[in-house]
C-alpha cells in the first residue's frame, strides 16, 4: 500500500506494517496474540487484586511487585490495541499525534520497568544484608517516592527525544516496520539531521537502562556476598530462591530489549518477519511471564491466588 509523502510531520499520516505473506491468516494469528495478551492483563489485574487486599502482602517486597505490574501493563496497552487494528483490518493508519503519543507511552513505561526492577534489586538487598532494619529503611512512603521518582525521570527525559520529531519532514516513505511506533523505527523515516535523536537515544538508553542494570549488578554481587557468609546450606538456598523470581524477571525485560535494539541497529535489511517476532517479543513476554513467575516462586502470592478461587468458589455455592 503506498503511502502518501507530506512534508509536515504534524499532519503526517503512518501505516503500521502487517505479518508479510501472512496477510489471508491475520484473524488467526491474531487469535494467539489476543490469547496472550488476556493472560498477560488478567494475571497482573490478580497480582494487584492479591497486594491491595491480603494484609500480609502489605510489605516493600510485595509492592514492588505491584509497581511492576502496573508497568507491565502499561508498556503493552497501546502497541496491542494498534496490533488489533493492523490484524483485524480496522486501519494501518495512525496520525503522527496519536504515534507520538504511543511512543511516549511504551518508552515511559520501559524506561520505568527498568527502574522498578532496580527497586526490587535494592529491596532484595536490604532484606538479606540488612533483616532487622528492613521495615525502618523501606517504609510505604519511601517506596510511594521511589515509584513517583521512576515513572518522572522516565517521562521527563523522554520528552526532548520526541519533541524533535515535530520537526522533522518525513518526505520519503510514511511505512513503519511495527504494528506500534517506535522512535528507533521512525527517525529513520525522516528527511533531516538525526544525529541528535540518535546521539540522545544512545545516552539515555545508557543512563537509565544502562545504570539500571549496573545498580542491579551491584545489588547481587553484595547479595552473594551475603549469601556466602551464611553458614548452612539451607539458609543459602532460602536466601538465593527469594530472589529467583527477581532474577527471571530482569532477564525477560532485558534480554528482548537488548535483541531488539541489535536487530534495529545491526540487521536492518533483515527479515520483517525477524523485526515484528522481536518487537512483539519485547512487548508481550514481561506481561506475560512475570505474573506466572511469582505466582510460581513466591509461595505468598501463590496461597492468596489459591485464597481468592475458593472465596469465588464458596461464592457460588
Amino acid at each position: 500500500m503506498a503511502a502518501s509523502n507530506s512534508s509536515s510531520a504534524l499532519s503526517s499520516t503512518f501505516y503500521l506494517t502487517r505479518i508479510p505473506g501472512y496477510e489471508e491468516y491475520h484473524p488467526w494469528i491474531s487469535i494467539p496474540f489476543c490469547f496472550l495478551y488476556l493472560v498477560g492483563i488478567t494475571g497482573n489485574c490478580v497480582i494487584l487484586h492479591i497486594v491491595r487486599t491480603d494484609s500480609r502482602l502489605h510489605e516493600p517486597m510485595y509492592y514492588f511487585l505491584a509497581m511492576l505490574s502496573l508497568t507491565d501493563m502499561g508498556m503493552s496497552l497501546t502497541p496491542m490495541i494498534s496490533l488489533f487494528r493492523v490484524l483485524w483490518s480496522i486501519s494501518r493508519e495512525i496520525p503522527f499525534s496519536v504515534c507520538v503519543v504511543q511512543m511516549f507511552v511504551i518508552h515511559t513505561f520501559s524506561f520505568t520497568e527498568s527502574s522498578v526492577l532496580l527497586a526490587m534489586a535494592l529491596d532484595r538487598y536490604v532484606a538479606i544484608c540488612h533483616p532487622l532494619r528492613y521495615a525502618t529503611i523501606l517504609t510505604p512512603k519511601l517506596i510511594a517516592k521511589i515509584g513517583i521518582a521512576a515513572l518522572l525521570r522516565s517521562a521527563v527525559l523522554i520528552i526532548p527525544l520526541l519533541a524533535r520529531l515535530a520537526f522533522f519532514p518525513f518526505c520519503h516513505s510514511h511505512v513503519l516496520s511495527h504494528s506500534y511506533c517506535l522512535h528507533q523505527d521512525m527517525i529513520h523515516l525522516a528527511c533531516a539531521d538525526i544525529r541528535f535523536n540518535v546521539i540522545y537515544g544512545l545516552v539515555l538508553i545508557t543512563m537509565l537502562w544502562g545504570m539500571d542494570a549496573l545498580g542491579i549488578l551491584v545489588s547481587y554481587i553484595f547479595i552473594l556476598h551475603s549469601v556466602l557468609r551464611i553458614t548452612s546450606q539451607e539458609g543459602r538456598l532460602k536466601a538465593l530462591n527469594t530472589c529467583a523470581s527477581h532474577i527471571c524477571a530482569v532477564l525477560i525485560l532485558y534480554v528482548p530489549m537488548i535483541g531488539l535494539s541489535i536487530v534495529h541497529r545491526f540487521a536492518k535489511h533483515s527479515s520483517p518477519l525477524i523485526h515484528i517476532f522481536m518487537a512483539h517479543i519485547y512487548l508481550l513476554v514481561p506481561p506475560v511471564l512475570n505474573p506466572i513467575i511469582y505466582s510460581v516462586k513466591t509461595k505468598q502470592i501463590r496461597q492468596g491466588i489459591l485464597h481468592l478461587i475458593s472465596a469465588q468458589k464458596i461464592g457460588t455455592l
